[in-house]
């Protein structure tokens, strides 16, 4: 079997059978957006991600500044969605030989400017010769609490912590290398090429929230992620779905379906979480979208119709 035909979540599957931790009672969370592990009544979490030129971005249509930015981010957004902060990072990089050193600066700069946003340091990497742009970044975060995509519980709020869609509406509008950008299609674009993490919700999160998961491959791909390890059915109200001005304004020029982005659009890295009632007085600035329930899956009402929704995703093979 052909590891196109397995899919990337199901590859990650054959992968993890076939690994074995040793030391398990320190470690918390493996399969999670982060991995935890307790050093002396500490939880230190664990994650890295990847920017590959041609599979995650296209270089010359990616701001290097911007790409550095994102690499950061993307890994920042997946420890504040286990409840934590970040601390101390790893890079690793490859360059064609020939790349102009100007572009690599930009990359750093960008990458720097994150690292002073979210309070982090990068304290060491590799680099090496490769075919294409290579950015892989491993970062160390710390948290009191670990949050995972498996705590959802019966009775929980779903919410939803920004707008999701605008990411995927940037990423089509760049690839159609207009000559001019209207206002808010430029706005889209920074949605794509320069997320920002929820680090705001950190620390709510932590205290807060029964279960989490960052927005990167889709709602409703990321949704079926949380449902399945919380072996919990979760109900979204179409109505209640945030949909922003400038996502709206897209597909009504380009004659495009906003829920279609809403859900299954990727990479806006806003947090979808769980919390009980007692608790949603603290998130009044977040949306509530649905609830927890006994079952699985994942289902919609629209027009008083509850339908059971795919729970696809965008996956890198």
């Amino acid at each position: 079997m052909k590891i196109k035909d397995l899919g990337e979540f199901g590859l990650i599957d054959r992968l993890v059978s076939v690994l074995s931790i040793k030391n398990n009672s320190v470690v918390i969370g493996f399969g999670d957006d982060c991995s935890a592990v307790e050093i002396e009544n500490q939880l230190y979490l664990f994650t890295g991600d990847i920017q590959l030129e041609g599979k995650h971005f296209i270089k010359d249509r990616m701001p290097p500044e911007d790409l550095g930015w994102k690499l950061v981010s993307i890994n920042v957004s997946d420890v504040v969605a286990c409840g934590g902060l970040p601390k101390w990072g790893f890079i690793s990089v490859g360059f064609p030989p020939d790349t102009n050193f100007d572009y690599v600066e930009k990359i750093y700069r960008g990458i720097n400017e994150a690292l002073d946003f979210y309070k982090a340091d990068i304290i060491g990497g590799n680099t090496t010769s490769s075919d294409q742009v290579l950015l892989d970044l491993f970062l160390v975060g710390k948290t009191e609490r670990f949050v995972s995509r498996s705590g959802a519980i019966e009775g929980d709020f779903l919410l939803l912590s920004g707008f999701t869609g605008l990411s995927r509406a940037g990423l089509e509008l760049l690839m159609m290398k207009k000559s001019r950008y209207e206002e808010f299609e430029k706005r889209l674009i920074k949605a794509f090429t320069k997320p920002v993490a929820r680090i705001d919700l950190s620390e709510k999160i932590q205290k807060f929230a029964n279960s989490c998961i960052d927005i990167s491959d889709g709602l409703a791909g990321d949704l079926g992620h949380l449902q399945k390890s919380s072996k919990v059915k979760i109900v979204i109200d179409k109505s209640s779905l945030p949909v922003h001005s400038d996502l709206t304004a897209y597909c009504k020029k380009y004659e495009k379906d906003p829920y279609e982005y809403i859900l299954y659009g990727g990479e806006d890295y806003q947090l979808a979480f769980t919390v009980s009632k007692e608790n949603l007085e603290h998130f009044n600035d977040c949306f509530v979208i649905g609830k927890v329930e006994k079952g699985e899956g994942i289902f919609l009402i629209e027009n008083k119709k509850t339908i059971k929704i795919k729970e696809k995703g965008f996956e890198h093979i």
